[in-house]
């Protein structure tokens, strides 16, 4: 594979980027996190913002516009998506490499000279670590600082925050403007399928800031999940490949198990004949119902005190969340091939989309 051209500056070693931010009614977080990118200890003359604004309502275009340097770029499509502004933000620019971020995060200082240094001619991306600003506020915040990051080294997929190469996105096409969720591990198997490579780095890459706090906002994203992971399946379902595959199996044994046995169970408790017969048969299905559910509850606290570094009592918290997040899970599943067989996918509202609180 050949080297991506032109990541040499004339008048200097380090290459030109486009820093890609996307957002839709982002006025409380996306002052700072532009003002991160231009803070950032790498030349200024070689960083170009880009910030793409999905058809806010808000004073988000308004704050972009006011500080100096930051190239705006708005659409108003009625159905936004992640893809369609990270698309417009790339194709806007002109450098050989992009970071991607999104505008409830704030971007490392030195993330970006760390991240050019392993640009080798076959890697397509580099990631480092996404924290979590403050994972003590809600147990949601915590949640997510946990499940942010991969180990370091080559990695299958990454998210939001990324550098990518100019050459990659062209050549597969860029992300996937359909998608409300999943749109960025589904351009990294593109990616992948190429030749290329993705880099893990155990480098501080951004903060974020989830900001999450009640059980709806958590059950939203748990069902966009849900969504993302049958879209991105289905998306390469005849590619041969294994690529969240078993992630899927185990929503749809655990969330269709659970489902499915307890309706059974419910049903059975309900006959009105052989009434001791149908009584076990009915607590029989409902137990393992909630066998299937609650798996890591019971069975895999000593796992995730291993392997995520945390004491009894947060392996147990972890563990109720995974066993509780396929439910939603699977109800986005289930809506997804809903809208498949109707020719309606899911889609954004603008009027529903706001990135972050004050």
């Amino acid at each position: 594979m050949e080297p991506a051209a032109g990541l040499d500056s004339p008048d200097t070693d380090l290459p030109r980027i486009d820093c890609v931010v996307i957002g839709v009614n982002a006025a409380a977080t996306l002052h700072r996190c532009l003002r991160s990118i231009l803070d950032s200890d790498y030349p200024p003359e070689l960083l170009q913002p880009i910030y793409v604004d999905g058809g806010s309502s808000d004073t988000s275009v308004e704050i972009a516009r006011e500080i100096d340097g930051v190239q705006v770029v708005e659409l108003t499509p009625e159905y936004p998506t992640p893809g369609l502004g990270r698309n417009g933000g790339w194709r806007a620019g002109a450098a050989p490499l992009v970071q991607f971020l999104d505008s409830d995060t704030v971007l490392d200082p030195g993330w970006l000279r760390k991240a050019v240094t392993v640009l080798e001619d076959d890697v397509a991306a580099v990631k480092g670590n996404r924290e979590e600003m403050h994972p003590d506020r809600t147990v949601y915040n915590w949640i997510g600082s946990l499940e942010w990051n991969d180990a370091p080294g080559e990695s299958e997929s990454f998210g939001g925050d990324v550098l990518i190469r100019r050459q990659a996105l062209e050549e597969t096409g860029g992300y996937d403007e359909e998608l409300v969720g999943g749109e960025d591990p589904e351009l990294s198997r593109r990616i992948r399928l190429k030749g290329w490579r993705i880099l893990q780095l155990d480098e501080l890459m951004t903060m974020h800031d989830l900001a999450m706090t009640t059980v709806s906002q958590y059950w939203r994203r748990a069902y966009r999940s849900g969504y993302a992971f049958s879209a991105v399946v289905d998306r390469f379902a005849d590619s041969g490949t294994s690529f969240w595959k078993q992630e899927y199996r185990r929503i749809l044994v655990r969330g269709v198990g659970f489902v499915g046995f307890t309706l059974l169970g419910l049903c059975f408790l309900c006959v009105g004949f052989y009434w001791w017969f149908a009584v076990v048969l009915g607590i029989g299905c409902l137990l393992f119902g909630c066998l299937l559910l609650f798996f890591p509850r019971l069975f895999r606290v000593k796992n995730f005190e291993r392997d995520n570094k945390l004491d009894n009592r947060q392996a147990k918290i972890y563990a109720w969340h995974c066993s509780l997040v396929v439910v939603p899970d699977i109800f986005g599943v289930i809506r997804f091939y809903a809208g498949k067989l109707m020719g309606r996918p899911l889609r954004n509202k603008r009027n529903l989309l706001a990135t972050n609180r004050t």
